[in-house]
C-alpha cells in the first residue's frame, strides 16, 4: 500500500493489518507544562519493574530494606546516564544549548547509557550499603527487561526508533514518520548523508515493537530460570547475551542509530557484550563442573540469613544489639518466613543437602531396627523380673 499524501502528524497506521490510530504524543497539560506519553510510559515500566523486583529479592538472598537505596540510586543513575550518552553521541546538535540537554520530555534517552549509568551508580551504593553485587545484578536485570519491554512503547507514541522500509505484516507508518523520512532524504539530511534510500510513503520496520516483544519474552525466561540458577551472576550474564543478540539485529534495521563515523555504536557494543557474555558463561560452566562447592549461591549462606533476620527484627521494633541477639536460635517471631514471596520454594534452588537426606534415612532405619531388637523386650528392673517369675509359678 502506498500513501499519496502525508498523513496527519498524530495518525499512525499498520497498513497490512488495517489498523489506524490517532494519538497525540502529549497526554495532558498542567498549566504551560505538557506531559508527554513518552514520560508516562517510561515511568510505568519503571514502576512495574520495582513492583516485581522488590518482593523477589529474598530469592536472591538480599534484604529489600538494605537494597532500596541501591534501587533509588540506580534509577537516578539510569536516567542521567541515558541522557548523557544520547547527548554525547549527538553533541553537534546540543552543544551550547544546556536547556535542551536536560529536556527529556520528547525522548532522547539511550538505553545503553541508562544500563551503564544504573549499574555504575547501583554498584557504588552496593559497596557502601554492603549489599552483595552479583545477586543484586541478577534481580536488577530481570527488572530491566520489564522496564525495557514496556518503555519501548514510548517510541510508538513519539513515532521514533523505526527502521527501513518493509512490506512485512507489521510494517507501520505515520504522519511524523513520513515527515522525518522526507526531511532526512533532503540534501544535507541524515539519511541522505548516510547513503540510505527510503520512501516516505511506504511502511517501515516497527523496531520498538520487535524490542518490546523480545524483552518481555526474555523477562519470562529469566524469571523462570532464576529459580534454577547455578551461581550468582548467571542471570546477569544471560541478560547480556539475550539483549545483546536482539539489539545487534534490530539496530541494523534502524535509521536513527547513534553513529561514530560509519559504525553504529549500539550495534558494535551489542556484539562485544554478546560475545563476552557467552565466553564468560562457558568459562563459569567449566569451573563449576570441576569445583561445584566454590559456586554457592549467596541465598544459601549464613550471612544472607542473618542479615535478613536482623532486618526483620528491626521491623518488629527490636533495635540495636537486641536485633542481633538470638539470630542463631529458633525463629520464634517467624522472621525468616516471607509472605511477600509465596511462590518461592527452597526446593527450586539447587543445594547440596542430598547427603543430609541420606543420613536422616539411615538414622530412621537404625531406630526401627533397635525397636525390633530382642534386647528391647528384656525386663529392665528387678521388680519386673520378680513379677514375671510370679506369673510363671
Amino acid at each position: 500500500m502506498e500513501t499519496e499524501t502525508l498523513l496527519h502528524p498524530h495518525e499512525i497506521q499498520f497498513p497490512n493489518l488495517g489498523w489506524k490510530f490517532s494519538i497525540d504524543p502529549t497526554a495532558f497539560s498542567i498549566g504551560s507544562i505538557n506531559i508527554q506519553w513518552y514520560g508516562i510510559i517510561i515511568t510505568l515500566g519503571l514502576i512495574l519493574a520495582l513492583v516485581y523486583a522488590l518482593p523477589k529479592m529474598k530469592r536472591f538472598g538480599i534484604d529489600s530494606d538494605r537494597a532500596i537505596d541501591v534501587v533509588i540510586g540506580g534509577v537516578i543513575g539510569g536516567i542521567i546516564g541515558a541522557r548523557i550518552y544520547y547527548v554525547l553521541m549527538r553533541w553537534d546538535e546540543y552543544k551550547g544549548n544546556w536547556k535542551e540537554m536536560i529536556n527529556t520530555r520528547n525522548g532522547g534517552l539511550a538505553i545503553y547509557g541508562g544500563i551503564i549509568g544504573s549499574i555504575l551508580i547501583g554498584l557504588i551504593i552496593c559497596k557502601i550499603k554492603k549489599v552483595k553485587m552479583l545477586p543484586m545484578l541478577d534481580i536488577t536485570v530481570i527488572g530491566f527487561l520489564i522496564g525495557q519491554g514496556i518503555g519501548r512503547w514510548g517510541n510508538f507514541f513519539n513515532q521514533e526508533a523505526f527502521g527501513t522500509n518493509t512490506d512485512s505484516l507489521f510494517g507501520m507508518t505515520g504522519g511524523t514518520i513520513q515527515r522525518t523520512i522526507n526531511d532526512s532524504m533532503q540534501i544535507g539530511g541524515d539519511l541522505y548523508q548516510s547513503g540510505v534510500t527510503m520512501l516516505w510513503n511506504e511502511p517501515v520496520h516497527p523496531c520498538f515493537l520487535y524490542e518490546s516483544v523480545w524483552c518481555l519474552l526474555g523477562f519470562v525466561i529469566l524469571a523462570f530460570w532464576s529459580k534454577r540458577r547455578k551461581y550468582d551472576g548467571q542471570i546477569f550474564l544471560m541478560y547480556l547475551a539475550w539483549y545483546g543478540a536482539e539489539r545487534f539485529v534490530v539496530e541494523g534495521l534502524r535509521t536513527d542509530s547513534l553513529m561514530l563515523g560509519n559504525i553504529r555504536i549500539s550495534q558494535a557494543l551489542s556484539a562485544v557484550i554478546f560475545i563476552a557474555s557467552v565466553i564468560l558463561q562457558i568459562v563459569f560452566f567449566a569451573k563449576r563442573k570441576r569445583d561445584p562447592e566454590h559456586f554457592v549461591l549467596y541465598v544459601n549462606t549464613e550471612e544472607s540469613h542473618l542479615l535478613i533476620a536482623e532486618s526483620r527484627r528491626n521491623r518488629l521494633g527490636i533495635k540495636g544489639d537486641d536485633a542481633k541477639m538470638g539470630m542463631n536460635e529458633d525463629d520464634e517471631f517467624d522472621i525468616l518466613n516471607d509472605d511477600d514471596d509465596e511462590d518461592f520454594d527452597d526446593d527450586d534452588i539447587d543445594t547440596d543437602d542430598d547427603d543430609d537426606d541420606i543420613d536422616d534415612d539411615e538414622d530412621e532405619d537404625e531406630a526401627a531396627a533397635e525397636k525390633q531388637s530382642p534386647d528391647n523386650n528384656k525386663p529392665n528392673t528387678e521388680d519386673e523380673k520378680s513379677d514375671n517369675n510370679k506369673e510363671d509359678k
